[in-house]
């Protein structure tokens, strides 16, 4: 009986698997905010340069601010990048397993509290280049540029 339930439990999460899969290769191209072909693919530098010039103009830096701000925002966000990547991990925890769920829950809050330190010395960081009101426009820029990036997204992938 608990070989059968292993079995079906590994065929459902291959199902899911599949299904994730095959939705995020459909919506990858979109969130680019390329044309849905299939050798069009997200661009990364080009995500991050229209943010750049999105956060850099909503908060009015000039030329010499941005050339102070930009490579600590860069450097911040390589950073982000690795503690994102661990958390990705642990979506395949098995949430039948309450040791695995536990260990998971304790883990992926110490890197929301890491997350978070990082980004309260990275905003100490850019407040020692820029003003911190120009810092606050650039976060709340921020903000809105990647919910503006996922609404199109989303619009994207309807049509």
């Amino acid at each position: 009986m608990h070989q059968l339930q292993t079995i079906e439990h590994m065929m459902m999460m291959r199902r899911i698997f599949f299904s994730l899969f095959s939705v995020l290769l459909i919506l990858l191209p979109t969130a680019a905010g390329v044309p849905n072909n299939r050798t069009s693919k997200f661009d990364p530098a080009a995500f991050e340069a229209a943010m750049e010039q999105y956060v850099s103009t909503a908060a009015g830096l000039s030329p010499a601010e941005a050339g102070r701000f930009f490579p600590l925002y860069r450097e911040l966000h390589r950073k982000m990048r690795g503690y994102f990547m661990e958390k990705s991990m642990y979506r395949h925890t098995d949430t039948n397993d309450d040791e695995a769920s536990c260990k998971a829950i304790k883990r992926l809050d110490e890197i929301d509290l890491k997350m978070k330190e990082l980004q309260q010395h990275y905003h100490e960081a850019f407040m020692k280049v820029l003003p911190a009101g120009k810092v606050l426009k650039i976060i709340k820029a921020e903000s809105r540029f990647h919910r503006q990036f996922f609404k199109k997204s989303l619009e994207g992938a309807k049509e």
